[in-house]
């Protein structure tokens, strides 16, 4: 694939990486893209680099622009070595290139590779002229590492704010309309929900830093540019920074011997019965980072497992952990499970479901050995009475 021009005189040049499918435990069932631009002016500018083994195809699209030896700046926005794992051949081959990026950014970089380049550091309100275009910079700390930093052409009206608004897909469109509104709503709340969702606070920060902006492009460092759906992704993260959630129920659980899975089922007929649309998500079969897609968006979320020498299946150890990591706030939180001998993985759940602030109106459920009928139209009653509680 050639590299492709995003506005005049500014190209994608970034990497396809068709065949990742776990990006540090979360699952990127299709693919990613790590993007690089180059902007061409007075002054040559390349604005972030690729993963270290997609380097060669990052520089053959240069090279269709130009001699990549003329490129006189190069932006890293992030350190995280999806985006920096470029930067020590493109130095070699860019020897008169001066690094600009944050405070943190340079103490990242210099810890990362132990090098030290020609650095310039900046910082908000700092800005670049390279010519018909000036570059300004908006430090984003936390979004989602200390270092982040997104730069802004206003020229241009494009925003490059590296990980905010990425999705995880590899495609041979570059553009947000080449492959279509729903896939990509799906593959940026993914993203969001696994990797941004701990700070949404600092995202807020930064959308109303750049609210003032006039943009008509978003160029993130993962997934497609954003062009045609602007209003709906800025959208859609103003709900997601707020922690606003829909009228559904996520049922998160495993099972045992079958006890555990009788109880979701039951409570889900109760949600539903009172118009509470429910997804249901066995840990056996579902994947935490696409669980996390649904809670991203669920007011309700129910969580059960069976009692294991005194505490909980694995699986649901994994989830707990990975969701107490990532702080999704304002939930109405369930805890249910059945049990042998020893009732306490009800607790467990209750716990961290205390730890993260969530609204628990109804005390957890564990039911010993087999729930018999009668257990099970309790169960469905609590769903229904739960329902009750989204307001």
């Amino acid at each position: 694939m050639n590299k492709i021009e995003i506005k005049p005189g500014v190209y994608w040049v970034g990497g396809i990486d068709w065949d990742l499918r776990n990006f540090h435990g979360y699952l990127t069932q299709r693919g990613s893209t790590y993007n690089s631009y180059l902007i061409i002016d007075e002054k040559i500018v390349l604005v972030d680099t690729v993963k270290h083994y997609l380097f060669d195809e990052m520089l053959s699209r240069i090279k269709e622009i130009i001699d990549p030896a003329k490129i006189d700046y190069i932006i890293s926005n992030h350190v995280e070595m999806d985006h920096s794992g470029g930067l020590p051949k493109i130095v070699k081959v860019a020897p008169k290139a001066k690094i600009l990026t944050s405070p943190h950014g340079q103490k990242g970089l210099k810890n990362h590779f132990k090098e030290d380049w020609n650095f310039q550091v900046v910082k908000t309100g700092d800005s670049l002229n390279i010519g018909k275009r000036t570059l300004q910079f908006f430090l984003m700390p936390m979004v989602h590492w200390p270092d982040s930093m997104a730069t802004y052409i206003p020229e241009d009206k494009l925003l490059l704010p590296n990980d905010a608004f990425g999705q995880h897909i590899a495609s041979a469109g570059r553009f947000d309309d080449e492959i279509g509104w729903d896939i990509l709503k799906e593959e940026a709340g993914k993203y969001y929900a696994n990797i941004v969702l701990p700070y949404g606070e600092q995202v807020k920060k930064a959308l109303s830093a750049l609210g003032s902006l006039k943009i008509d492009m978003i160029g993130p460092s993962h997934g497609v540019v954003w062009r045609s759906f602007l209003p709906k992704i800025l959208g859609e993260y103003t709900k997601w920074v707020d922690n606003q959630t829909e009228n559904k129920a996520l049922i998160v659980y495993d099972s045992m011997w079958g006890s555990t899975e009788k109880i979701a089922y039951k409570l889900s007929e109760g949600l539903e019965e009172k118009g509470v649309p429910v997804v249901m998500r066995n840990l056996k079969t579902n994947h935490i980072s696409d669980v996390m897609t649904d809670l991203l968006t669920s007011r309700f979320i129910l969580i059960g497992s069976p009692t294991l020498n005194t505490g909980i299946l694995p699986t649901m150890g994994g989830f707990l952990t990975y969701i107490k990591g990532l702080k999704p706030r304002s939930r109405i939180g369930f805890a249910f499970g059945s049990y042998g001998w020893a009732c306490c993985a009800v607790k467990e759940i209750e716990s961290v479901m205390k730890t993260l602030g969530w609204d628990i109106p109804i005390e957890g459920k564990s039911i010993q050995h087999i729930p018999g009928e009668e257990d099970l139209n309790q169960i469905k009653e609590v769903g229904k009475k739960l329902a009750e509680k989204g307001g």
